[in-house]
């Protein structure tokens, strides 16, 4: 015997399969992302720190402290809805803790990216190193810096003058990423919560309301 659903029923059948996709959906927004690793000295030491770039609003009711490698897949993958998750929230102060861990060309880079802020372009040259496809060398680093509107003579010249001290935070930014938990790229610490690994727009999100909810 064949069984027909009547129009109701198949109405019936939608509405169940579409509350279940909202509630879905709903329990997924709401699940935390990241981990809370309390306000403890090390962490406060991370997000009041003076030494690392900074860049967002003055006023921003969140601090990320962001570990990463410009050469790390990962990163770069996760730095465009990074980007877009920041410009949507419009008060997140973010703190560049360049962390180069993929080789020596990573940490030629970061050095770079270090120098670059006394000439006020960091954010410039750290969005550059991240969403620039080509394979890192001084030719494309020089690029870089002058496109970003710098001069590279002076980052090469501040890279001699301050280089031990440019190292010095570097090391500095991969032993607080150790102190934290973090055990690679990229790594994200917002307030007190701490996530390891990429996110896409709608987790770094959640990230933050994750963060801001936090006792």
């Amino acid at each position: 015997m064949t069984s027909r659903f009547t129009r109701r029923q198949a109405w019936q059948l939608g509405a169940v399969l579409l509350g279940g996709f909202v509630v879905g959906r709903g329990a997924h927004w709401l699940t935390p992302v990241g981990r809370d690793i309390g306000r403890s000295d090390t962490v406060a030491a991370i997000l009041d720190g003076t030494d690392s770039p900074r860049f967002g609003p003055r006023d921003a009711t969140l601090r990320l402290a962001v570990f990463s490698d410009y050469r790390c897949p990962a990163c770069r993958q996760a730095f465009p809805a990074l980007e877009n998750a920041i410009r949507a929230d419009g008060a997140v102060q973010v703190i560049s803790k360049d962390w180069p861990i993929f080789g020596a060309a990573s940490e030629r880079a970061a050095q770079v990216a270090l120098a670059s802020a006394a000439q006020g372009i960091y954010p410039a040259v750290h969005h550059a190193l991240m969403t620039d496809d080509r394979g890192i060398d001084d030719a494309m680093l020089e690029d870089v810096v002058t496109a970003a509107g710098g001069d590279w003579a002076r980052v090469t010249s501040d890279l001699r003058v301050l280089g031990d001290v440019i190292t010095e935070r570097l090391r500095s930014n991969g032993r607080e990423a150790l102190s934290v938990g973090l055990t690679g790229t990229p790594g994200y610490l917002a307030g007190p919560i701490l996530q390891l690994g990429a996110l896409g727009a709608g987790g770094f999100a959640r990230l933050f309301a994750h963060a801001r909810a936090a006792p």
